[in-house]
């Protein structure tokens, strides 16, 4: 059951989530590395917008309520609720992870964050992009790929690929993205997801140590992305995905590794960590 109630502020048009901010923070969601296709409109209301699950959203915050603009409640309960992992109480969360004293500074940094669940095949590409770069460029790769291959959502808007449509693409053909020896993994993912030797409705029934290995069959997936497909995509809450920053944070700040309380929820208290390291280098 989701942990507040919602309101269908106009059927068809906006729908509005009620005191959930303390929850929600669109800024420290869709812009702290998770998700590249959110940007930012140009209004009072600190929106955004992006496509997302081959939808076209515009979401913004008036007072201690969320609005999603311009969608229905079919696509509420069918795509947002999961994307948006509102049936998950974060409050409670953040009281559990807080008795640690780390974690209470990092929640009080950026207390809005939550982990979306998108879908899986974007992220086994954006994460493949991710490698070695940075977010600005990252998203310029993922929208350049989108107008090659997508379908268009809205206007000069295109969702992501599917894996067949991809299949039709070079390693030449890729050479508009600019993503250098990236494409050559993009060219391989697409060919063992579409040959069904990567079975992503399988590997969303695997237990979590099998769907990593499963991914990491893929060339580009190690260790780390397959963490971050398994969290972002297939809402793996366990797994903790290790950069440079989460290594320092482990190093310094837990060098007996995680509390036994984080574990089940790992990534998400992973996230708080990873924006807070990332915005206090000072520390190490």
């Amino acid at each position: 059951m989701t942990c507040f109630e919602i309101v269908p502020l106009v059927e068809g048009m906006d729908i509005v989530l009620p005191q959930i901010t303390s929850q929600f923070d669109l800024g420290q969601t869709l812009d702290c590395g998770q998700a590249f296709r959110w940007s930012p409109i140009d209004r009072n209301d600190g929106g955004y917008c992006g496509i997302a699950m081959g939808r076209y959203l515009e979401i913004s915050r008036k007072g201690e309520d969320i609005i999603l603009h311009h969608t229905t409640m079919e696509e509420y309960n069918h795509i947002w609720k999961k994307y948006f992992d509102l049936d998950t109480d974060y409050n409670t969360l953040k009281e559990q992870f807080a008795t640690n004293k780390i974690m209470a500074e990092a929640i009080s940094y950026a207390p809005g964050i939550r982990v979306l669940c998108q879908d899986p095949w974007e992220m086994i590409c954006t994460f493949i992009f991710s490698a070695n770069n940075n977010i600005p460029r990252i998203k310029g790769i993922v929208e350049r790929l989108c107008e090659l291959a997508g379908e268009e959502i809205a206007p000069n808007m295109y969702g992501f690929p599917t894996p067949n449509s991809m299949a039709k693409l070079s390693v030449d053909d890729l050479a508009v993205l600019r993503c250098g020896y990236r494409n050559k993994y993009i060219i391989d993912a697409t060919s063992k997801v579409v040959s069904n030797q990567v079975d992503l409705t399988y590997v969303a029934t695997m237990p979590t140590t099998e769907a990593k290995e499963a991914l990491m069959q893929i060339s580009g997936i190690g260790p780390k992305v397959a963490d971050c497909v398994l969290l972002f995509g297939f809402g793996r809450h366990e797994c903790f995905p290790m950069d440079t920053w989460m290594k320092k944070v482990m190093c310094v700040l837990f060098p007996k590794g995680l509390p036994k309380k984080l574990i089940a929820n790992a990534g998400i208290a992973q996230q708080y960590l990873f924006h807070y390291a990332r915005n206090h280098p000072q520390l190490f």
